[in-house]
């Protein structure tokens, strides 16, 4: 499958470039706070994305001819995280970044990269009443934001009707809620050549991968529980070994592929399932006749007690920028009801606002596509916002890979020992 939008950055490939007006150092952060003049900003390179920078930039500039600001494309690199780490590290890091990684946030916190936003006057109440209770699993471990909840991608499972009903499966209200359910499904699937695979959750190594397969199921599982909570690992409880087992069903059986895909295995008819969020929709039309379900859960509870992965990008303030309270400005004018509106209106992926649905009501009306996901935005899981983030979800995947993917391990034991070596991380700081 394709990376989504949240992840494209991920991918990136190049070199670093110097930001201007942002660098140089912040000097004294208390002036700093409240100095105003030009700013630069970087935002992801998906092309509705740059189109929404686009005319927010413009707009702010228009009435701002003093404090202008300066955007770009996050520069190519091997990945998000390297390049906004080098940028940390040569003191030259735009103020405001529109594509941070929550996964990110305690790395670049610990590189002494990132401006808590409680320090602005408005900066916790603006947060908590845009965002409302899911503000709170962004807060880091000193109780601070140093991160802005932006907007996310609730991952649900689309499924491709016509190969549903080759199958002879019922296209309006698949049974897919529990996972013996899902599994039949799947087996008539692949029995009828309706597809190849039931589904094509990418079998690569890379750490955020298990957002994607795992981590939505044991959110849904547990009713909401992260990976990793009050410094101990969450995913070696019964409730993850099921999904484990589950997993490991699907590979065993031949019903998901160990074998990697350089394409999109959905949109090519290879899979006739896909983990993914509405940023797809786009993507998916006019190629797939699709609908969409809440993810499965081992019992099938109700869709309005699912909880999913949120697939959440966010935006920071870097500690290299001099003119924070423009850049504190200009974040709350993009992340403002408006520039939200213009934002889900451009990409379809959900502002991480309250009650999205009452927001923009006509959005929804002329795109009902679109209002599972408003609806199920509102219980997403977020990933742990703890020391060596990235660390541990590589732990854990290099377990889950071995175990669940290729069979070279029971996954229960396997669980149990990444979760030992994952709370021996989880205690640095």
């Amino acid at each position: 499958m394709k990376l989504q939008a949240g992840l494209l950055a991920l991918a990136l490939a190049g070199s670093l470039v110097a930001c201007g007006d942002s660098g140089g150092g912040a000097g004294d952060a208390d002036a700093a706070a409240s100095a105003r003049g030009p700013i630069n900003i970087w935002y992801s390179n998906n092309a509705e994305e740059v189109a929404w920078g686009k005319q927010m930039v413009a707009a702010w500039n228009a009435a701002h001819p003093d404090q202008k600001v300066t955007a770009q494309e996050i520069p190519t690199g091997k990945s998000s995280e390297e390049v906004i780490g080098a940028a940390i590290t040569a003191g030259n890091a735009p103020c405001l970044i529109f594509n941070t990684s929550p996964a990110s946030v305690s790395q670049f916190q610990k590189q002494g990269g990132l401006v808590p936003l409680d320090s602005f006057s408005d900066g916790t109440s603006y947060i908590e009443e845009r965002s409302g209770d899911v503000a709170k699993q962004y807060k880091s471990s000193d109780g601070k934001y140093y991160q802005l909840p932006w907007k996310s991608n609730p991952v649900m499972i689309f499924y491709n009707k016509k190969a549903f009903a080759k199958a002879g499966i019922d296209t309006t209200k698949p049974p897919l809620a529990t996972y013996d359910e899902f599994l039949a499904a799947s087996r008539k699937i692949v029995a009828s050549k309706a597809a190849k695979f039931a589904i094509y959750p990418a079998p690569s190594n890379e750490f955020f991968q298990s957002w994607f397969d795992f981590y939505p199921l044991f959110a849904a599982e547990t009713g909401g529980k992260q990976l990793v909570a009050d410094g101990k690992a969450q995913f070696n409880s019964d409730e993850g070994k099921k999904v484990a087992t589950f997993w490991r069903t699907m590979y065993a059986d031949k019903l998901a592929s160990q074998e990697k895909y350089t394409g999109d295995a959905f949109v090519d008819g290879t899979a006739a399932m896909a983990a993914v969020g509405p940023w797809a929709i786009a993507t998916y039309k006019g190629k797939v006749d699709w609908g969409v379900v809440p993810v499965p859960t081992s019992a099938g509870k109700p869709a309005d007690e699912i909880h999913t992965f949120s697939d959440a990008k966010n935006v920071a303030m870097y500690s290299a920028c001099k003119n924070r309270g423009t850049a504190w400005d200009v974040l709350k004018f993009a992340t403002s009801k408006e520039q939200d509106g213009k934002f889900l209106a451009a990409s379809g992926q959900m502002p991480l606002r309250k009650d999205v649905t009452a927001a923009y009501p006509d959005y929804f009306a002329k795109n009902p596509d679109y209002k599972v996901f408003a609806d199920q935005a509102a219980r997403t899981v977020e990933v742990p916002n703890v020391a060596n983030s990235i660390t541990i979800w590589q732990t854990f995947r290099d377990a889950y890979s071995k175990s669940v993917i290729f069979g070279q391990e029971d996954p229960g034991t396997a669980l149990d020992g990444a979760a030992q070596k994952v709370d021996q991380l989880a205690k640095q700081s």
